[in-house]
């Protein structure tokens, strides 16, 4: 009986340590800026994740286990973000990552997560490199749902010379990898339309005062300013035109959105256009819901989430993860890796919904008929063009063909 009580026992034991080890949570990492001049993104970027991750494990989880968030504060610094990679391949133990607001830290990090075969989801990071830092390679374990900056700077440049008939444009970009590349990406897109800028300038984090580099464009007769910025230095270009009493349209990338450039800048931003995937308005049923859990969950001042765009794609890009894992039935990175590149079933997202948003070769989910322009107005992003607003109810599907039609001259 003694002998039988103790194999009982052990039997027991190792049962319940089985069981143990089924539900043991599938740990995610979260890297963002979540304080000093990219936070408006980072913070509702990392709501937006902690709001489907919540929604996830509320339905049962995934593969029957909860999804544990491993949060980190990159502060947009290229070394901190490297320092957070290896902490959590060598520590945390995740199995994914997702986040990334700055291009720089994106690419100082994600090699960790390449060798160590773990994917990552960059849901807001737009330089253009960022997907194919690791082309060359046989398996790249970087993924973005994100409108990156080969779809945004010919946007802009379609905005400000087509349809808006401006010739002498000038580029003001901050001195971020994310600035430069954009400015890149600006001046090839203007040159396909047989233009060049009548002024390329340049501004550092933390400048208050963009005088010299606003009074070289007005002077060289600039019709228009094209922004690629990161920060709340945004806010002191349409400052510093209000100064001079020099106004002219402000058309840059989609971080003109953020609540710190509205905000800073005042009235003196109203008008100020960009690419947006999502703008704060319930035009379906999935936006609806998001929009009202979103704001009853965490409150943001005067009913506005900071960085809409942030919030949205960091919320989508958890359900994609969670698709891909489910589909894996596994955590290991080269089957998410895998399922990845091969979704089978729809995830609805709130950009969009995700039908095939990646293959081998292509890990860019948002294609140039998703994205359209927002407008600065009365303090909030609003639709800039009513022909956007009357489609905005019928979801956009990605279509590679829109990349291919938006760079044709």
């Amino acid at each position: 009986m003694l002998f039988r009580f103790k194999l009982l026992a052990v039997a027991g034991a190792v049962a319940f340590s089985a069981g143990a080890f089924a539900a043991d949570p599938i740990k995610i990492g979260v890297d963002g800026p979540f304080t000093g001049g990219s936070s408006s993104m980072g913070v509702s970027m990392r709501d937006g994740v902690r709001l489907a991750t919540e929604e996830i494990n509320k339905s049962g989880g995934v593969l029957g286990r909860q999804i544990q968030l491993v949060e980190r504060d990159d502060e947009a610094k290229n070394e901190r973000g490297v320092q957070i990679a290896q902490e959590f391949i060598n520590k945390e133990k995740v199995v994914a990552v997702v986040g990334y607001i700055n291009t720089g830290v994106a690419l100082a990090s994600q090699r960790f997560f390449q060798e160590a075969k773990i994917p990552v989801l960059n849901n807001v990071a737009t330089g253009s490199i960022i997907t194919h830092q690791f082309d060359k390679e046989p398996e790249n374990y970087v993924f973005r749902n994100a409108a990156h900056d080969s779809i945004q700077a010919p946007m802009i440049v379609e905005e400000a010379v087509t349809r808006r008939g401006f010739k002498k444009v000038a580029i003001l970009a901050d001195s971020t990898n994310y600035g430069q590349l954009g400015r890149e990406d600006l001046e090839k897109a203007l040159k396909a339309k047989g233009i060049t800028p009548v002024a390329v300038e340049k501004f550092n984090i933390k400048d208050v005062d963009m005088t010299a580099q606003l009074l070289k464009a007005k002077e060289a007769g600039a019709e228009a300013v094209l922004t690629y910025g990161i920060g709340p230095e945004l806010a002191q270009i349409a400052n510093g035109m209000t100064k001079l009493g020099w106004k002219v349209p402000m058309v840059g990338s989609w971080t003109l959105s953020m609540a710190n450039f509205i905000d800073n800048a005042g009235p003196g931003g109203d008008g100020a256009r960009m690419p947006q995937t999502f703008i704060q308005e319930p035009t379906t049923p999935k936006r609806k819901a998001f929009i009202a859990s979103y704001l009853g969950t965490f409150k943001p001042k005067n009913n506005r989430i900071d960085s809409p765009v942030s919030a949205a794609q960091g919320y989508d890009s958890i359900y994609l993860l969670a698709a891909a894992i489910k589909q894996a039935n596994s955590t290991e990175g080269p089957k998410i890796l895998a399922a990845l590149e091969d979704l089978k079933a729809p995830v609805e997202g709130v950009v969009t919904t995700y039908t095939k948003p990646f293959a081998k070769g292509d890990h860019d989910a948002i294609t140039a008929n998703i994205p359209v322009f927002g407008e600065v107005k009365g303090g909030r992003v609003n639709y800039a063009n009513a022909d956007d607003m009357k489609k905005a109810a019928t979801v956009q599907l990605k279509n590679n063909a829109a990349n291919d039609a938006l760079l044709k001259p």
